[in-house]
């Protein structure tokens, strides 16, 4: 199965062209540029490959419950200076073990069965350090799987920098900018 890590938008869909569809999910926590990063994805995919696109709504959590959307141009408008995710997300971990689970509840094997039933031959995952570790045991179960990795922490193995992390820090750094000469006006510093 494919596995990649740290794609550009382009040469990510360039190396799934041969797909027809294209499924798009967040998962994590929240950091400035995810919907930028769908768009991006997205728009490539439908535009330059006629691909058809869909977004997992709510991470891993998503493939659980089969919620699946089509995403067209118009719903990838406006997206660049929009926060948050428009897929939503979860902190779901399908692969994590717990004791007496029932058998009805074997999460790996339910979302085999929507990637299975949906004819998804690809799962393309937006995340940080636990999106990319249940991504790859999602690839270890034969799934092609792309990931982008996002993190406002810097701290995704084998990249230098991940989106999100730059504009947390530029935000805070405003923030704390502010607040010190406010504190200054005040005499509280």
């Amino acid at each position: 199965p494919l596995f990649f890590f740290n794609y550009s938008a382009t040469s990510l869909i360039y190396t799934l062209s041969h797909h027809d569809a294209l499924p798009i999910f967040t998962s994590g926590g929240d950091c400035p540029g995810i919907n930028a990063t769908i768009r991006g994805v997205c728009k490539t995919a439908i535009s330059h490959y006629g691909m058809e696109v869909y977004g997992i709504r709510s991470g891993f959590r998503g493939l659980l419950d089969n919620d699946i959307i089509p995403l067209d141009e118009n719903s990838l408008t406006g997206l660049l200076s929009m926060g948050g995710t428009i897929l939503g997300t979860s902190r779901e971990k399908p692969f994590k073990n717990r004791a007496n689970v029932p058998v009805s509840e074997d999460k790996p094997a339910m979302m085999l069965k929507t990637i299975r039933e949906r004819k998804l031959d690809c799962v393309v995952c937006i995340g940080g350090n636990g999106t990319q570790k249940t991504a790859a045991k999602l690839a270890a179960t034969g799934v092609n799987v792309v990931t982008v990795p996002k993190t406002i922490d810097n701290d995704v193995w084998g990249t230098d920098i991940s989106f999100g992390f730059d504009s947390a820090v530029s935000i805070a750094t405003e923030a704390i900018d502010r607040l010190h000469s406010t504190a200054s006006a005040h005499q509280r510093v």
